[in-house]
């Protein structure tokens, strides 16, 4: 089948054709018809994480997927051929740029039915980030005062919508050029990065997501009420995330040792900081296929690229400026309303 193969790390993807997935019993054989790029993936194929989560090469790249199901394993019953489905594939068995790929059922949710397949393919990584950053590590509340950074990016420009849900007050750091889209969301705060300082205008908060680490997370850790809690998505991983994964020993001092000072820091201000590597999960997802059903989210699609753009569009991810997700889809479901 046609894909996009990483060879080596920091080399560009290229097309190319890889064996077609095996389909275990309790797996869902998926015609790809869209696929959310993260900056995961570029991560991934930077060679950022190969102590953490390296990959057999060459290796297929891509975890958010939406697409049709052709085939399903003797132990499936959630989901039958022709389904239109959606989710995070799992560490391990990623691959989503591909034409098919292979996935459990339990990672897996039936795609609403307001959705096009592109704005599905856009939900889940960032959505499942944002659901268990607000709802399971830190348990948002009511009235709680919310910091979201990076408000129009892709695990933002959700986040910020499901802490309203929550009954939030959130606030948010973005552009200018995106302020009154953020507001749009639900923000009721919002500082320009680029000229205000967050920490000099806010405080007392409950929670903080942090997407963007180093001096930022510093400052992050000083707007938090005494209590209040600070989830990094982008580092520095902590000891409880190596007992996680199961780490040996010199890896655990490691990650223990880079992330010390945050940790340090956190004490002393009488915070909680904890780094948060999300994981795919059906039940959760179909949670969130509730609320965009509900209209309390809705995906936010900034860019639509061809299938042989992904590797071009990887590499801008972050620096062009695209609100929401850019989603990789076949011409056929790119044209569709």
């Amino acid at each position: 089948m046609k894909a996009l193969v990483l060879t080596s790390y920091k080399k560009p993807l290229t097309v190319g054709e890889r064996p077609e997935p095996v389909v275990g019993p309790h797996d869902v054989l998926i015609d790809v018809h869209a696929a959310g790029l993260n900056q995961l993936d570029e991560k991934l194929r930077a060679g950022d994480f190969t102590q953490l989560v390296p990959l057999a090469l060459p290796a297929t790249l891509g975890h958010d997927v939406a697409g049709v199901v052709a085939e399903v394993g003797s132990e499936v019953r959630s989901f039958a051929p022709g389904d239109p489905v959606y989710g995070r594939v799992r560490d391990g068995r990623i691959g989503t740029f591909a034409e098919r790929v292979a996935a459990d059922e339990s990672d897996l949710a039936h795609v609403p039915a307001a959705l096009t397949m592109v704005e599905a393919a856009s939900l889940p990584l960032v959505a499942l980030t944002a659901w268990q950053a607000l709802v399971v590590r830190t348990e948002v509340r009511p009235g709680q005062k919310v910091l979201i950074h990076a408000g129009a990016g892709g695990v933002g420009s959700i986040a910020i919508q499901l802490a309203k849900h929550l009954g939030a007050r959130v606030a948010t750091t973005a552009s200018a050029a995106n302020a009154e889209f953020v507001a749009s969301l639900g923000a009721d705060v919002v500082i320009d990065y680029r000229s205000e300082d967050f920490e000099q205008q806010l405080t007392g908060y409950d929670v903080v997501l942090d997407s963007v680490g180093g001096e930022n997370l510093m400052k992050s850790l000083r707007v938090l009420r005494p209590g209040g809690r600070a989830v990094g998505l982008a580092g520095p991983p902590d000891p409880a995330f190596a007992r996680q994964l199961g780490l040996n020993p010199v890896l655990r001092a490691g990650i223990a040792a880079i992330s010390r000072s945050v940790r340090h820091a956190a004490r002393t201000a009488g915070v909680d900081y904890s780094f948060l590597w999300m994981s795919a999960n059906g039940d959760q997802l179909r949670e969130i296929s509730g609320l965009v059903e509900s209209g309390a989210i809705r995906p936010i699609v900034g860019r639509v690229v061809s299938f042989d753009a992904i590797p071009e569009a990887l590499a801008g991810l972050g620096k062009t400026g695209v609100r929401g997700k850019v989603v990789a889809a076949i011409p056929s479901d790119a044209a569709r309303p």
